[in-house]
């Protein structure tokens, strides 16, 4: 699907209803969760860089641009990059990075407030905010009608008072050209609803990385319109193989592998699923 046409789609699922945007860490993935019927994709910051050695965070814009690029090209689908707070210590530095990104291809990415020190983990407001004017004014020079999700990292920063605090920055995001709002780590339905109404008539995503009692047609019903999973489905695949790699290691023994996939389950599924892409 051309460019062009992965941004339109990928704004009209925006506009009404909730849908599920997961997160694959590698092509094989992107291509398993493309034959599942998924509508769109996100990367997930945390399952690249773990695909490539590195802790959350570790990774430099280099690395996260050419894995971003590859999971853009492994889809027919939209993708929505995690592109962490810029890779930037300083607004025009966004904006280079942002730019960067954009030419991969994706149909929307996600610029963060996290600093990544645990003494001030957030930017101030002032800060954050020139920042993701920076990175809006680099989609608006590439005439880019990519969307720009503005997050409000404090509910997984430990601030005293979450709800409060990312409502207030949500709100401004929205305010400075923001088109989906984010806050990863809200659990609770009233405070997912609190923010919703807060953004309307912008677009909430709702992050689900750990088991949850919550299903869509609940979370829908909050008004939530997308919901991304982040790390949780690469921390799932890890756990798979972790368990199996230590019981040999540790034990001896070959007893891990009794979970595994069966291997005509994924030749099958990639033996036609890569037919229309070999060479």
């Amino acid at each position: 699907m051309p460019r062009t046409d992965k941004i339109a789609a990928f704004r009209r699922l925006h506009e009404s209803g909730c849908f599920v945007i997961p997160n694959p860490w590698d092509v094989g993935s992107a291509r398993w969760l493309q034959g599942l019927g998924f509508k769109a994709l996100a990367t997930t910051s945390s399952g690249a860089a773990w695909s490539m050695g590195f802790p959350d965070n570790g990774i430099n814009a280099e690395l996260a641009l050419a894995h971003i690029h590859m999971i853009v090209q492994a889809s027919d689908l939209p993708v929505n990059a995690d592109f962490e707070a810029g890779f930037a210590k300083d607004a025009a530095g966004v904006a280079k990075n942002v730019a960067r990104c954009l030419e991969t291809g994706v149909a929307a990415l996600s610029i963060e407030d996290s600093t990544g020190d645990a003494g001030a983990p957030l930017y101030e407001l002032g800060e954050a905010l020139e920042r993701l004017k920076a990175a809006r004014g680099a989609f608006d020079a590439k005439k880019s009608k990519a969307l720009l999700v503005g997050r409000a990292e404090c509910f997984l920063t430990g601030h005293p008072e979450p709800l409060k605090e990312a409502t207030r920055r949500l709100e401004a995001y929205a305010e400075a050209g923001a088109d989906v709002l984010y806050a990863p780590g809200v659990r609770k339905p009233e405070d997912i609803a609190a923010l919703v109404k807060a953004v309307a008539p912008k677009p909430f995503n709702l992050l689900i990385g750990w088991p949850s009692d919550m299903k869509v047609d609940a979370i829908a019903e909050l008004g939530v319109r997308r919901v991304s999973v982040g790390g949780a489905l690469a921390r799932t695949a890890w756990a798979g193989f972790t368990h199996a790699a230590e019981t040999l290691a540790k034990e001896g023994s070959f007893a891990g592998f009794a979970s595994g996939r069966p291997a005509v389950d994924l030749n099958g599924f990639f033996g036609e699923d890569s037919k229309e892409r070999r060479p």
